[in-house]
């Protein structure tokens, strides 16, 4: 079964947003990264992933402008990824991209649409949600 893990924002503001949900809602800290695609904070409640994405000079995958703030896609820790991609594919689902894993402090991971243009991702590993050093 696959197992909801991840959740990423697309902000204006990444460290507003950061302050805002380790302010008001406790979550923790846990990494940054700053890459050719995009930058990003790391939050955590311990079980769950929350990805803050900043997309500078349209950097990567912006949505909808970069003053836009909203659910970019979310993520599904699985157990056989191969396996999960043809269950994917036989219910409609297309494959989108694989994030290259030697970008600084991104998680790779393959990334699908569902069949209403959904994006989400699918790995055999969960994202950060312990410190990074």
């Amino acid at each position: 079964m696959a197992k909801l893990r991840h959740v990423a924002i697309q902000v204006p503001d990444l460290e507003r947003a950061a302050a805002f949900y380790v302010n008001a809602l406790e979550m923790e800290r846990v990494a940054e990264a700053e890459s050719p695609i995009g930058n990003a904070v790391m939050l955590t409640d311990g079980t769950m992933n929350l990805t803050l994405l900043n997309f500078p000079d349209g950097k990567g995958g912006q949505v909808n402008g970069p003053d836009w703030a909203g659910i970019h896609h979310i993520g599904f820790v699985v157990d056989n990824e191969e396996e999960t991609a043809k269950k994917i594919e036989a219910e409609g689902g297309k494959f989108f991209l694989k994030l290259p894993d030697n970008y600084p402090g991104v998680d790779a991971e393959s990334k699908y649409k569902d069949p209403f243009g959904v994006v989400f991702d699918v790995s055999e590993h969960i994202w950060t949600i312990t410190k990074k050093n």
